[in-house]
């Protein structure tokens, strides 16, 4: 340390003394020399580099020793078992001549074959009680489930249960059950970490338990990066965060929880120093709501908002971008009792600018439900301030449905039992469509009356109300990737729509 500060004041030194004579050269060197061998040599021996880490003070010689003290055992391993129900490939080509040269005839295939998949994944201990917080990638669909605490107990089968998942967020919460209390994770407020900050993240890559690893907060409010209709608000950091970690902590130097790991961006597979968290106070939120209710209520206004491009905001006569458009109005919705059209748009939310769809989305849907609120919008050059009451989105199902038949030209229902057994899939995979109109998006891609989709932007769709909510969030000249089953051939194919 003394070799090091020498090395770098002597350059210092020489750089201001350069037209002085050697020997004040020598004797400041001299001087220097001494103070900071003694500095170096007090330092040593107390063993101590105080340094700053947010709104605490840390001892950076322990720190990342004392946070997996502290946290792992609160740190959960889970193993995960799905089974799956796969539309068989080959059914397509089972009469077909050409086919049966070549590989015989293979008689009556089935429509669909069946698979198991083996997953790992992490989870945050959050309350004595049990309670555990995880990814809804993790858990969602696990037909099978194993959890493993620190100190090494083991739960399975009827010792745990789901208590409740949110696909929006990626979140969801299952519960152990034995006797007496659980170790549980403090969390800290995620809204106070600074970018630069350090953080550890523990989890169980590869189904190596318990293994802890650091970094930075590199950037704040990461959108974009999943579904486009989910909640998105991730931290991104550069601590190494590999599959296994999904739904494990990243947690501050104070030890507390301000993130839960939830995705990379990889193109190998494993970390490259690129990995997203879900900020701890969303996480929080989402997981006391379905530990009360076991389902997540979410502010709404009835809205369909886009950004504000440099060519939208001069087509309306707006020399800045700052704000949102308003792409669609739902009918008898919040947004269109107060007035609120299309094309305006909505510069503030609460007094404060709003500055990307998904900031707009994250805000109203984090308002409590029946809170008054203020927006100020701009239409015709002028702003106005306007007060609107939030809803609930689980009471807006009819006017999705309406918008979405408006606006796309479709409709779509459950699949019931007989189209399940015909299709060969499960009950809660998928919607059929009901109606479809001829010129419209979904009509003009050869979507008919009758074809089972199965995902949206390559996330699966289980009931209606899933499908008109995505829809009805997409904002215009957005592609939609679609996963169809023709009800003719039975054949699964990729299909793209414009959102209109």
């Amino acid at each position: 340390m003394a070799c090091l500060w020498e090395g770098v004041y002597l350059s210092v030194v020489d750089g201001l003394f350069i037209e002085g004579g050697v020997s004040v050269k020598f004797k400041v060197y001299l001087k220097l020399r001494r103070l900071f061998l003694l500095t170096a040599l007090v330092i040593s021996m107390a063993g101590v580099v105080p340094a700053s880490a947010g709104p605490y003070d840390v001892n950076l010689v322990t720190a990342i020793q004392d946070v997996a003290k502290k946290a792992i055992p609160s740190v959960v391993h889970i193993e995960v078992t799905e089974k799956q129900s796969v539309v068989n490939p080959l059914l397509p080509f089972q009469n077909d001549p050409f086919f049966q040269y070549f590989f015989g005839n293979p008689g009556k295939m089935p429509k669909t074959y069946e698979r198991e998949i083996q997953g790992l994944g992490s989870g945050i201990i959050i309350d004595a009680q049990g309670h555990i917080l995880t990814n809804s990638h993790v858990v969602n669909g696990a037909t099978k489930m194993t959890v493993v605490l620190s100190d090494g107990r083991r739960y399975t089968g009827k010792s745990i249960s789901v208590i409740g998942v949110d696909t929006k967020t990626d979140l969801g919460v299952i519960r152990v059950m034995d006797k007496g209390s659980f170790p549980f994770a403090t969390f800290g407020d995620s809204d106070k970490i600074d970018v630069g900050q350090w953080v550890v993240a523990i989890g169980h890559p590869q189904g190596l338990d318990q293994t802890v690893t650091h970094g930075i907060i590199s950037a704040k409010h990461r959108r974009g990066i999943a579904e486009p209709s989910s909640y998105q608000d991730f931290l991104q950091t550069d601590a190494a965060i590999n599959p296994g970690n999904s739904g494990g902590p990243l947690l501050n130097l104070a030890g507390e929880v301000i993130g839960v790991n939830a995705a990379i961006v990889s193109e190998s597979g494993g970390f490259e120093g690129i990995g997203f968290a879900i900020p701890g106070n969303m996480a929080l939120r989402v997981a006391r709501q379905l530990i009360s209710s076991g389902k997540v209520q979410r502010g709404y206004l009835g809205l369909t908002i886009q950004n504000l491009t440099p060519e939208l905001a001069r087509s309306f006569g707006v020399s800045e971008t700052n704000g949102v458009l308003v792409a669609n109005v739902l009918k008898d919705g919040p947004a269109e009792k107060v007035g609120i059209k299309r094309g305006d748009i909505i510069a503030a939310y609460q007094g404060k600018p709003v500055d990307s769809p998904d900031a707009f989305r994250n805000e109203v849907a984090a308002a409590p439900i029946g809170q008054t609120v203020a927006i100020t919008i701009f239409r015709g050059g002028r702003s106005q301030d306007v007060n609107i009451m939030v809803s609930s989105d689980r009471e807006l199902g009819k006017a999705l449905l309406s918008s979405v038949t408006e606006r796309y030209g479709i409709e779509v229902k459950p699949i019931g039992k007989t189209d399940a057994r015909k299709y060969g899939l499960n009950e809660s995979n998928g919607v059929v469509v009901g109606r479809v109109e001829a010129k419209g998006p979904f009509g003009l891609a050869g979507i008919e009356s009758g074809d089972i989709i199965l995902q949206i932007n390559r996330k699966t769709i289980a009931e209606p109300d899933e499908f008109d909510e995505v829809l009805s969030t997409t904002p215009p000249g957005t592609n939609i990737i679609l996963t169809v089953v023709d009800h003719r051939s039975l054949n699964a194919s990729i299909v793209q729509v414009s959102a209109p």
